[in-house]
């Protein structure tokens, strides 16, 4: 029995009014953005040294973040998806437990581990002479932190919803390991590992939480620009408005440039 759909009765209505709802819930604030503050106090913002400053680290800690993460996010998805071992469940949810966890915690504990008194921090002072809290290395790795887990688990996705007789096709021919990976699993994945990337260069870009506990807000070395809008927000409310519009505008770019990855098949 084929069923067919009727014409729209209350429930569609219904859906329709919450549905209108929500889109008018996350459009507020972004208009909001919009009116409050005027193109001349923008472009001030823009000129300021403070913000051109922030902008320059930001883009530095976000690109460092992101190849961070791919160094280190791509085999471990690999692993994850495709080799078993013990404990991968334990690690699986190690990856994912920083998506959830609040950012501030994700800082003290960052403190906790690299701090001069944390379980490496000690070592690295007196065996190597780091000392990474309040440094922009600690902004790179509070970012990486935050974000690698966004690439893990999309490219994971995408490598266990991938064929395994590809691979096996290529070991027969007699392909080693290392070359499946680079001529055949990489190109199978490449949409969802460059959004996987992308998602995780914008979500260091925008991080705040753990940056400020294990970083500071120290400008031109760890005021980024989240970091930038809290202090503006305490002392000129219109710049803080300026400088999130920027970050409005870089996250807009993100969309535009993934959307045939995110919204295949839309209208």
């Amino acid at each position: 029995m084929s069923f067919k759909p009727g014409r729209p009765g209350h429930a569609h209505l219904a859906i329709g009014l919450l549905a209108g709802a929500a889109v008018v819930f996350f459009a507020l604030p972004l208009l909001g953005l919009l009116v409050r503050v005027a193109p001349a106090e923008l472009w001030r913002q823009l000129a300021a040294p403070s913000v051109q400053a922030a902008l320059r680290l930001s883009l530095y800690v976000s690109l460092c973040a992101a190849g961070l993460s791919l160094l280190l996010g791509l085999p471990l998805a690999y692993a994850l998806a495709r080799l078993p071992f013990p404990g991968r469940g334990l690690a699986r949810a190690l990856v994912t437990l920083p998506m959830v966890l609040p950012p501030v915690v994700g800082g003290t504990a960052l403190l906790a581990a690299f701090g001069r008194r944390g379980l490496l921090g000690g070592v690295l002072e007196h065996g190597l002479g780091v000392i990474l809290p309040y440094t922009t290395g600690a902004a790179v790795l509070a970012a990486t932190f935050v974000a690698a887990p966004f690439l893990v688990i999309t490219v994971e996705g995408a490598l266990r919803g991938l064929d395994p007789r590809l691979e096996q096709a290529a070991a027969t021919l007699g392909a080693s390991r290392l070359r499946i990976v680079g001529t055949v699993v990489l190109p199978a994945i490449r949409p969802s590992l460059v959004a996987g990337l992308a998602l995780c260069w914008a979500r260091a870009l925008g991080e705040f939480g753990a940056t400020i506990t294990f970083a500071g807000n120290l400008q031109g070395r760890t005021q980024t620009m989240p970091l930038a809008v809290y202090e503006a927000l305490h002392d000129s409310p219109d710049g803080a408005v300026a400088l999130s519009l920027i970050l409005l505008a870089v996250s807009l770019v993100l969309l535009a440039a993934l959307r045939g990855h995110f919204f295949k098949g839309a209208g």
